[in-house]
């Protein structure tokens, strides 16, 4: 097994191998491996001071920022106070000095008390509890070996923690779900306690000893968890659910938050009482020794666990789960489950979770029951587009954080004086994204030439300026003889380089330079040594900016008057036949702003940056420029969009049978955001089977957010409409 090993960045520390309770649903006492019947009952000094120093070395080796130590059994809270001060004190010293420290501790709870949490408040150690619900729920498997209730000392505990000096040291409840207690009635007495947390836990069962389930019923633990979900929602989703919030969180595109869930590589390692290293000790629950490694930290530092097989195994995210998980639609959501939960006697960990209906179930249920916002449309998309733009020019200034010096700082005051409708405008247009995201990758990166960059971008303060012809005058940079004024055209000077005042005089502007002084009275006209941008139809033809170079197919220079006259008539017919033919498109049309004539290609080009640009090879037939300008519209659309809403994650992780070959799914998603369009505009029967198919696929990507299949599930809706009208011909 192959790849980069992955550091730990979360220890669990045994400091106590026995427990208080008697716990008939324990992984570690109740379960397959018995092999803490061979460990000391309390972690020695030497375990501590040695696990102290193995963890440090790997933090500084590996660059850690930060490492969680979690204090666990057992039951942690029978090593005494003195000896958990003797942890946290020899962890702290040996670890801080090069990475922080996360210092938590799992607990039944039944011996917390006042010195415990004196301590905890000074090494800043968080308190997780282990509580099943209320009292007849908490009964029903955490008890004393006698038989007696632990439920009052552990309210008792959690009391404690919600005292205002220790409620920052509060964590959480974990609660095990059991089918036998009522899920509503469980989660009122966890959400009465007011925790900042809860985490529902399936109870570790494998394909060997499987969880118990009542006759006839598919999915009885997902119905439970659902129910509670729905008691969550209803009470306004008050107390984070760490099950429910990962759930949400990978339907949206976003991480696991939760080992048991999730395609995330674990990071967690195992330093037994006796200084022995495992694995994740839920592995106890499939065979005697699946936990084990053979390390110990008096002679293996923690990249030696790193490259254990098993640990490697439980770190290859969609390579390691089953064919049939990678096959699953919810499996970045389910991840496979828990790798514990996949276990079967002679097939070892290659098998779906033994909850394999129920995530199903869960994250489905999850699913159905996650309003979906609309879909932003074009005029939403231009201002979402138009706010990032500005966020990219604030963190541009951050970025600089002195560098440009006066001069900047001239320009950003004079950048603050003008915000208006003028540097909104300026700030939309498709290439501005292209100018700020070159000068941060320059400062980025230590470029010399990164600061200039920088300083450039005052032609968008200056051109801001004469459009809301705004008083103060703007120092401007240009180069290779051209000052270009976004939005508004280029002048040409006389000498290759130099600083220019540009300010705003009455409709036009004054450029004033070492060399003399230019007047121009009209921007949007031609004037000796000005070439204003020109308009098609509605649309900027820009063929002057200095960004506009973002597309795969170089650009053309400056388009003759007869040339771009020519071009401007054929655009806007093409335009007028897409809103008499395809007019549910006409609004998508929109999102096009800015056309850019390219040198060659059969087709549309949309820029790496910025909404509303679209590069039309000069050479497209007539019959070529409607299909191109809604191929174009669309892929901006869809550009802009994904610039807002995560539609899918993990894509290259499967490659999709189409029509056209296998895709991944982005390229499946935008050939079928585009080619929908198409063929409604004049696509025949063919193509409309083609991309059924390819609706079909996408229909069953995992890779697909909630976003994404609602967007999916638009296109279904329009293919339809789009076949029904080919049939009526």
């Amino acid at each position: 097994m192959t790849g980069p090993l992955v550091p730990f960045r979360e220890i669990v520390l045994k400091v106590h191998s026995r427990c208080d309770l008697a716990c008939d649903h324990c992984y570690v006492y109740e379960a397959a491996d018995q092999s803490w019947r061979e460990q000391p009952r309390t972690v020695s000094d030497d375990v501590i001071s040695h696990t102290a120093r193995r963890l440090a070395e790997h933090a500084e080796k590996h660059r850690l920022s930060s490492v969680s130590v979690i204090l666990h059994g057992g039951e942690p809270l029978l090593a005494g106070p003195e000896r958990l001060r003797r942890v946290c004190g020899v962890l702290t010293a040996a670890v801080t000095p090069v990475a922080e420290l996360d210092l938590r501790i799992h607990t039944n709870g039944v011996l917390l008390g006042p010195r415990h949490l004196d301590l905890f408040e000074e090494f800043g150690v968080k308190v997780g509890i282990s509580l099943d619900g209320d009292r007849a729920a908490n009964d029903r498997h955490r008890r004393y070996a006698d038989g007696r209730s632990s439920h009052a000392q552990v309210l008792a505990a959690v009391e404690l923690l919600q005292q205002p000096r220790h409620r920052k040291l509060f964590a959480g409840l974990l609660c095990t779900v059991d089918l036998a207690n009522d899920p509503v009635a469980v989660h009122d007495a966890l959400v009465a306690l007011d925790p900042p947390r809860i985490d529902y836990l399936l109870p570790h069962a494998t394909w060997e000893t499987p969880p118990a389930r009542p006759d006839a019923i598919p999915a009885p633990y997902a119905d439970w968890l659902l129910a509670v979900f729905d008691r969550w929602d209803e009470q306004g989703r008050t107390v984070p659910v760490r099950l429910f919030d990962s759930v949400l969180s990978t339907l949206h595109g976003g991480p696991s938050l939760t080992e048991s869930l999730g395609l995330a590589p674990t990071d967690i390692v195992v330093v037994e009482t006796d200084g022995s290293l495992e694995q994740v000790d839920s592995l106890k629950s499939a065979y005697e020794g699946a936990a084990a490694t053979g390390f110990s930290v008096f002679r293996d530092d923690f990249d030696a666990v790193a490259a254990h097989p098993g640990v490697r195994a439980r770190r290859r995210g969609l390579a390691g789960v089953c064919d049939q998980c990678r096959r699953c639609p919810v499996v970045r959501s389910c991840g496979g489950g828990h790798y514990t939960h996949r276990y079967r006697a002679g097939h070892g960990f290659a098998n779906p979770s033994v909850y394999c209906p129920d995530l199903m179930a869960l994250v489905r249920g999850i699913e159905a029951r996650t309003p979906v916002p609309e879909l932003p449309g074009t005029r939403q998309l231009a201002d979402s587009s138009l706010e990032l733009n500005r966020l990219l020019l604030a963190e541009l200034h951050t970025a600089l954080d002195g560098r440009g010096g006066a001069e900047w700082a001239r320009i950003w005051e004079l950048t603050t004086a003008v915000d208006g409708p003028g540097l909104d405008t300026v700030l939309a247009h498709p290439y501005a994204r292209g100018g700020l995201l070159a000068a941060l990758e320059a400062l980025d990166a230590g470029r010399p030439d990164a600061v200039t960059r920088a300083l450039r971008l005052a032609a968008y303060t200056a051109a801001a300026a004469v459009r809301d012809g705004a008083a103060p005058a703007v120092p401007v940079r240009w180069s290779d003889g051209r000052l270009h004024l976004p939005t508004l055209g280029e002048l040409r000077l006389p000498t290759a380089e130099g600083v220019a005042e540009v300010a705003a005089v009455g409709s036009g502007f004054r450029v004033r330079h070492a060399s003399g002084e230019r007047h121009v009275a009209r921007p949007a006209e031609p004037a000796p040594d000005w070439r204003p941008l020109r308009r098609v139809h509605g649309l900027v033809l820009d063929d002057l900016d200095p960004y506009r170079d973002c597309f795969d197919s170089p650009v053309l220079h400056r388009l003759g008057p007869r040339e771009a006259a020519e071009w401007s008539r054929r655009v806007a017919r093409a335009r007028t036949g897409l809103a008499e033919t395809v007019p549910r498109y006409a609004d998508m049309l929109t999102a096009i702003t800015t056309l850019t004539p390219l040198v060659q290609g059969a087709g549309p080009v949309v820029g790496r940056h910025g909404f509303g640009a679209l590069g039309l090879p000069l050479g497209l037939a007539d019959e070529q420029l409607a299909p191109a300008l809604l191929r174009g519209g669309r892929r901006a659309a869809l550009r802009a969009l994904l610039d807002v809403e995560d539609l899918y994650d993990m894509d290259g992780a499967w490659q999709h049978p189409t029509p056209w070959g296998p895709l991944p799914v982005s390229r499946l998603l935008a050939e079928a955001y585009e080619g929908v369009a198409v063929a409604a505009y004049g696509g025949g029967a063919p193509a409309l089977e083609e991309l059924g198919r390819a609706l079909e696929a996408l229909e069953r990507a995992a890779e697909l957010t909630v976003t994404g299949k609602h967007l999916v599930h638009t296109l279904r809706q329009e293919w339809e409409e789009a076949s029904r009208g080919r049939e009526h011909h």
